[in-house]
């Protein structure tokens, strides 16, 4: 072993295990922070929004980790779930919709791809707002 590989296996092990960083949208990592609704969800694609600019004016991608919702702020993070199969996704609201009836929520198609229901294009869901842990009133004063 080189001594330059040992000086990094010798860093590594002297992290701590708390010293983790706040995963990115759709990994582990959050806590349920806020409201939930249940109903039917959706997926969205270039070809179907018409476009590529979503309603907080970025540009949208099939494989971001994004949705539209009707009211909740732009740069909210939300668990999705897949009622059907119990799959879920954490993504950001970035855009506005659904405008079908009795649909709470579009997603990209790529998180649609994860959570198994591309063929369907609809299925049931639960949305729960969610936070980075580490955010807000996880951690209490001991």
């Amino acid at each position: 072993m080189s001594i330059r590989n040992a000086f990094f296996i010798t860093l590594i092990a002297g992290i701590p295990a708390s010293c983790k960083t706040i995963p990115e949208p759709g990994r582990q990592g959050y806590h349920i922070a806020g409201q939930a609704e249940e109903g039917m969800m959706s997926w969205y694609s270039v070809k179907t929004n018409g476009g590529t600019e979503t309603a907080s004016g970025e540009r949208f991608s099939n494989s971001a980790q994004t949705a539209a919702h009707k009211t909740l702020p732009m740069g909210t993070m939300v668990k999705v779930t897949n009622l059907a199969n119990g799959r879920s996704e954490v993504v950001r609201i970035n855009d506005r919709g659904p405008f079908t009836p009795g649909r709470v929520v579009d997603v990209s198609i790529g998180v649609a791809g994860k959570l198994d229901f591309v063929g369907r294009g609809v299925a049931p869901c639960r949305v729960e707002v969610v936070e980075p842990i580490g955010q807000g009133a996880v951690f209490e004063a001991r």
